[in-house]
């Protein structure tokens, strides 16, 4: 899922109505589909993505209202953080390098807010008012209840950095105590449409089922049936979720070894568009399955 198009020729585009109108021109091009997500190399698309992301920005400031550009900011910083810095930070703690996995956990948060950030920056535009209602928490209902189908993907990707934020932030009880803010965005992204993102929507809450309080394992089971028939089975990241927050939780250890295995074998030529999410599935499942004896008692 991590799609980036890389833009170089900025300095081509002059100044006064013609620079306004190219600027718009880059803009829609940045934020449209890329081709990264077919690529098998996540260091290759490691090291680029900070140059496109960099170059969104500096876009954003003559296009502060562009859509396509918010949401896409909203989702690269989100999938930068994980993909890569928190994996970083979940890899150190295994290998018990405490300081290392702090400072990259800490970055990590700080990218997701940053990605967060530009999400509500997007819903302003559809929703003025909303991000003061959602850091309250006060009227949440009222708050997420304006927002249309077309707000799908802005609302995904700002709660899904919110939530990511939340995790790698647990000492801060200000920013836990938002929790039902991304909650509340999703849910809302659940009853639009369910379908977006070939069941990205669903995905999320087969790990958030596991984790909330009250949570249930059948109810986890049911995001993750209903995610792999709308994804006709594409996405391994949905197991690599479902192994970790629900089979490590209930201590199943047979079962865990066996998804962990199901994803290593898997064929990642089966769905080219989604090879480096799966990719990365597999690096995490492989991660996990390593050190599974420090899950398991």
């Amino acid at each position: 899922m991590l799609r980036f198009t890389l833009i170089s020729a900025l300095s081509i585009f002059g100044s006064g109505c013609f620079a306004s109108f190219a600027t718009g021109v880059v803009a829609d091009a940045l934020s449209g589909p890329g081709t990264l997500g077919t690529d098998d190399d996540p260091e290759l698309v490691r090291d680029a993505a900070p140059f496109g992301l960099k170059t969104m920005e500096s876009v954003l400031q003559s296009q502060p209202k562009h859509v396509g550009l918010l949401t896409s900011l909203a989702s690269g910083f989100t999938q930068y953080g994980y993909a890569f810095v928190q994996q970083d930070a979940d890899k150190a703690e295994f290998e018990g390098k405490n300081a290392l996995a702090g400072a990259s956990r800490t970055r990590a948060r700080k990218l997701f807010l940053r990605a967060r950030d530009y999400g509500l920056q997007g819903l302003e535009l559809s929703s003025p008012g909303i991000t003061e209602k959602l850091k309250s928490v006060r009227g949440l209902a009222e708050a997420v209840a304006p927002l249309k189908k077309e707000d799908v993907p802005l609302v995904y990707w700002t709660a899904a950095a919110w939530s990511l934020a939340i995790s790698n932030g647990k000492e801060d009880m200000g920013l836990v105590a938002e929790l039902p803010a991304p909650e509340a965005l999703m849910k809302r992204a659940l009853e639009l449409d369910e379908t977006w993102g070939e069941g990205s929507v669903l995905e999320f809450f087969v790990s958030f089922e596991a984790a909330r309080p009250g949570g249930t394992e059948a109810g986890a089971k049911a995001f993750l049936d209903r995610s792999l028939a709308v994804s006709q089975g594409k996405h391994l990241g949905v197991w690599v979720s479902w192994a970790e927050g629900v089979l490590v939780q209930s201590q199943k250890r047979p079962e865990f070894d066996a998804v962990m295995k199901k994803v290593l074998e898997a064929d990642l030529n089966v769905s080219k568009a989604d090879r480096l999410a799966n990719t990365i599935a597999q690096r995490r499942a492989k991660l996990l399955l390593d050190h599974a004896d420090d899950l398991f008692n």
